[in-house]
């Protein structure tokens, strides 16, 4: 009898979401996904919110400087008008988008192709950030970083924001949020 190793489907697509707080490492484990499937001489697609010009205007970058280069949109009727040719689709930053998003994901998977998604799955005040939630429901393969506590070390689940304001989305990095655990995670 062959034994066969393969963890990924055949013949059909697929989402997979990586999900998590700041500084856990989503958009270095979206990255690495991407990379290998390029090596593998696959078409890759890369978008990213037009919020989101925190480190490039034209990448995805991890907090660490890790990037590749990306498609900045507006919607996520873009990212499918722009996927037609594409084999696997990244997206960085899904709470970012409208919850457009879950449909667009789920038709790119219908025709066949690998969706990775990577976001917050909780807002500073530690509720789910839609589309986050959605996605997280019909995915296939599922991925939730932690980061570690700034304040005692604990793995941490939370973003912490560190500055007043009371706007949900607030794009930021180090100087505006933090990674905490639970017991340490407080609202401003």
């Amino acid at each position: 009898m062959e034994y066969s190793a393969h963890l990924m489907p055949k013949d059909t697509g697929w989402i997979e979401v990586i999900a998590g707080c700041m500084f856990s490492g989503k958009t270095e484990e979206l990255i690495r996904r991407l990379r290998r499937a390029q090596i593998a001489k696959q078409n890759v697609k890369i978008f990213k919110p037009k919020i989101d010009l925190r480190y490039s205007d034209n990448k995805i970058v991890s907090h660490n400087e890790l990037s590749l280069p990306s498609i900045l949109v507006e919607s996520p009727k873009e990212i499918f008008e722009q996927s037609i040719d594409a084999q696997v689709i990244g997206i960085d930053e899904a709470q970012f988008f409208s919850s457009e998003l879950v449909e667009v994901c789920n038709k790119l998977a219908d025709e066949g192709k690998r969706v990775i998604v990577a976001g917050l799955d909780l807002d500073y005040r530690g509720i789910p950030f839609e589309p986050m939630p959605q996605l997280l429901a019909i995915a296939e393969y599922i991925s939730k970083t932690l980061a570690i506590c700034v304040e005692c070390g604990n793995p941490a689940d939370r973003t912490q924001r560190k500055i007043k304001s009371e706007e949900r989305v607030l794009v930021g990095a180090a100087d505006s949020y933090e990674a905490r655990c639970r017991k340490c995670h407080y609202l401003p």
